[in-house]
């Protein structure tokens, strides 16, 4: 019994009365707060197309003032990666302006973030933007699965813990082990990519043994869907948090990112113990925050979404960064070319488009390719005869893909084109019967695939028959100029970084080569982004004519323009 006990049983008795009222005494009471996928949402104005927004860190600061106005509780702000892509503002800090900090670093800075985690959009900025980035944040960028290759040695820090009144927080960040599938291996040369359950296991002991924390958090750059975009296998799977939470004991909360969607679960893991697993969504739309109350037993965890629209942009925010929001948006007024007539990308969904024309081109004219393979990246974008601007670049192409030659048989590309095709078109049995393959139940404009995995080939002519099954629609006549396409040969064929790295599934479950193959195939890599030689090719034209390309078509012609002319009216 304590001396307390033995010589105070009044206060004793008190004390034991406060604690089944709730009132513990010397209890600390943290919230901890978490962004993620921001994707260069700092101001609130999407500068891409150049509307007014009611989410951005301008927002996520007005909430953070007002929490930290509140003595009773301590805020810790936490990010959860994809940070460095998306928007100008960051693009232009990445590639543009090299020589002053990083507009992100001194943004989370002044925030006051006291972790981030990384995410594979930070990777695909290169490793001049994420190890500069890394080396001026004031904070630790964590992912403790991301190793030097060969070695268990975490190429970023692989926890960091943090304190409030005696109370230890520890934080293990974790890395989406998918990035060998979407990014060449030139942004990550050094680095491989453990599974997030294994390295989980590794270090909680060694956390819990090294730190005793009174709480364990995981930040987790992956999303909770397992099944999601693959196999749903366990082993280095590329949305795991939920698996981790399930099936590594240790961990009190658990926040998620990389998928988009908000939510918030508990969930019982192998050991009986309840794990709280929240996703704030993206773009800086929502925070992710828990509760956390310290008393003399285990800590009392409750969790809210909360929309960042019901708090004003800062003042305070906007009048530190403004200068930086004058010298992108100067940036992105600058004129490129003259575009003579319109570009609309969601004609992309239907056949040929101009959207899919351009690309097609730039990669011919960058690249000696034989053929070229493309998808649209956006379905919104809508651009009208007039001056083209800078701005408009990041409409027509959304990432920082860098561009591939390919070595593939012919066989290989007729079977790249039946897998798009597959996941592309319904099997039509009547011109009523929709076109577009939508999700069970033909729910329509719900694509049961994401349509930038919908590509199309240039510089070979080619039919769609949407009256056969999936697997044999495909009918290749011969190369454009005339020239005989054979199965047997092989020809170099310009591509993106991401489906040159297995993005889709076009290279490794479409034409059958094996992932570890993929790297041998690659007969040439750009040195920098597609949209460099976008603008490039656009801004050495004074007009730019985008000639439609027609070398292929879904047949018949009659079902499949009756059809694209229904199923568009879904998406307007």
């Amino acid at each position: 019994m304590s001396r307390i006990h033995q010589t105070y049983p009044i206060i004793a008795m008190l004390l034991a009365i406060l604690q089944l009222w709730g009132c513990e005494p010397e209890a600390t009471v943290i919230k901890i707060a978490v962004t993620s996928d921001i994707h260069g949402m700092i101001y609130p104005t999407d500068l891409i197309n150049r509307e007014s927004t009611d989410h951005s860190l301008a927002h996520v600061y007005q909430y953070v003032r007002q929490a930290q106005n509140n003595e009773d509780t301590v805020l810790f702000l936490l990010d959860n990666g994809d940070l460095l892509q998306g928007q100008p503002a960051v693009y232009y800090y990445n590639f543009i302006d090299t020589v002053r900090e990083h507009l992100a670093v001194r943004v989370m800075n002044f925030m006051g973030y006291r972790a981030g985690t990384v995410g594979n959009h930070d990777i695909e900025a290169g490793p001049q933007v994420y190890n500069r980035v890394r080396k001026s944040f004031k904070f630790p960028w964590l992912a403790a699965n991301a190793v030097y290759e060969g070695t268990t040695r975490p190429f970023f820090q692989p926890y960091t813990v943090l304190e409030v009144n005696k109370r230890k927080i520890a934080v293990l960040g974790l890395i989406t082990p998918g990035i060998p599938d979407w990014l060449p291996k030139s942004l990550w040369p050094a680095m491989e990519f453990r599974d997030m359950a294994e390295t989980a296991t590794d270090y909680i002991p060694l956390i819990r043994e090294a730190e005793n924390p009174d709480l364990v958090v995981g930040l987790f750059h992956a999303g909770t869907d397992a099944g999601y975009g693959g196999t749903g296998e366990p082993y280095l799977n590329e949305n795991a948090s939920l698996l981790v939470a399930e099936n590594v004991p240790g961990f009190d909360v658990i926040f998620a990112g990389h998928d988009h969607r908000v939510s918030s679960q508990w969930v019982v893991n192998v050991a009986g113990d309840s794990v709280l697993v929240m996703d704030p969504g993206s773009h800086a739309r929502h925070l992710a925050e828990v509760t956390v109350s310290f008393g003399p037993d285990h800590p009392k965890i409750s969790g809210s979404i909360i929309p960042v629209n019901r708090y004003a942009p800062s003042e305070e925010f906007m009048d530190k960064f403004r200068d930086d929001y004058m010298k992108v948006t100067s940036y992105l007024d600058d004129t490129v070319s003259w575009l003579s007539g319109s570009i609309v990308a969601l004609d992309a969904l239907f056949g040929p488009s101009r959207l899919t024309s351009l690309l097609h081109r730039i990669q011919f004219d960058v690249t000696d390719a034989d053929l070229s393979f493309t998808a649209p990246l956006s379905l919104t974008a809508l651009l009208k005869e007039g001056p083209l601007l800078v701005s408009d670049l990041f409409k027509l192409y959304r990432y920082e893909n860098m561009l591939y030659v390919m070595r593939l048989s012919g066989l290989e590309i007729d079977s790249y084109l039946e897998y798009s095709a597959g996941m592309w078109f319904n099997t039509m049995e009547s011109s009523a019967d929709h076109l577009l393959l939508f999700q069970p139940g033909n729910t329509p404009g719900r694509l049961t695939s994401p349509y930038y995995h919908f590509s199309s080939a240039a510089g070979i002519d080619y039919t769609v028959d949407v009256r056969r099954p999936a697997g044999d629609r495909v009918s290749i006549q011969g190369f454009s100029d005339g020239t005989p396409f054979e199965e047997s040969a092989f020809y170099r064929v310009a591509m993106n970084s991401y489906r040159g790295s297995g993005g889709g599934g076009h290279l490794t479950r479409g034409a059958g080569i094996g992932k570890e193959a993929l790297s041998e195939r690659i007969l040439w890599s750009s040195e920098k982004d597609l949209r460099y030689y976008l603008m490039e090719y656009l801004s050495n034209r004074d007009t730019v004519q985008v000639e439609l390309m027609t070398n292929w078509s879904c047949i018949p012609l009659e079902w499949s323009g009756h059809a694209a002319a229904a199923d568009r009216k879904f998406f307007q």
